[in-house]
């Protein structure tokens, strides 16, 4: 009897777990199917995204060509219309600032190379060139005026 009690409980522990089992498996099966859905509708929206950058981009470059075209059309219309005009002529640098700007850089270099203190150096060195520079494009200047009046 005791060997009939201990049978059958055995089988019902057996098909309990089995039952167990089956439930877990048809619950890991529809979180799967639930999972295979959603990457399903993702991948769609992916597409329907790209789509509409790809759209949204077209739709630029068609707005850019209006207008190129609208500006290229009114330019051409201006400059048919306008008179000729020449572009001014660059002024150029004296020679005095020029010696300034020489005089400045150099002096900085020097300056920093030969003062422990670079910085410090650099500042002096700068100040001393550009002075000196600016007095040597000066002396440029009057002589190049002394020639243009002779």
């Amino acid at each position: 009897m005791k060997a009939v009690i201990s049978m059958l409980f055995a089988a019902s522990v057996m098909v309990a777990c089995n039952t167990q089992s089956d439930k877990q498996e048809a619950l890991l099966k529809s979180q799967q199917k639930t999972i295979d859905s959603m990457r399903v509708a993702m991948e769609k929206q992916a597409i329907i995204d790209s789509m509409s950058a790809l759209h949204a981009q077209r739709e630029e470059a068609e707005k850019w060509e209006e207008i190129e075209k609208n500006e290229a059309t009114s330019h051409t219309q201006a400059v048919a219309n306008a008179p000729a005009q020449t572009a001014p002529a660059k002024k150029k640098w004296s020679h005095t600032a020029k010696g300034a700007v020489v005089g400045a850089g150099t002096g900085a270099i020097t300056g920093a190379i030969i003062n422990k203190k670079r910085g410090e150096g650099a500042l002096i060195g700068s100040l001393i060139g550009a002075g000196v520079g600016a007095g040597t494009g000066a002396i440029v200047d009057h002589s190049v005026k002394k020639r243009k009046q002779q």
